[in-house]
């Protein structure tokens, strides 16, 4: 349960990831990359959320990768490298995966 908390902001001290460090959101082809890398296993996870709004509505894709890095920074860069490989493959079709 602690997994969930940490990563969508229900856990403890606020919503910053990685032990109190904030991932700076990144602009892409017009969607929003925002790095949430989180701590498990002494390693960081490879996490983040692609944002954009569509007809004035904000719509969000959540993703977790299997990937672990030693450094949140290495995560988080990691994070953006993937999500933009996700935009240019599926664009808008990323709101639509259920």
């Amino acid at each position: 349960m602690s997994f969930w908390k940490n990563l969508f902001g229900g856990g403890g001290g606020g919503t910053s990831v990685g032990g109190g460090q904030a991932a700076e959101p990144v602009e892409y082809n017009g969607f929003v990359i925002t790095p949430a890398p989180f701590k498990d296993g002494g390693q960081f996870q490879t996490a983040g959320t692609i944002a954009k709004e569509v007809g004035g509505v904000k719509r969000e894709h959540k993703f977790i990768r299997a990937d672990r890095h030693v450094s949140f920074e290495d995560a988080a860069s990691f994070a953006v490298s993937k999500a933009r490989q996700m935009i240019d493959q599926m664009g808008d079709r990323l709101f639509d995966m259920r």
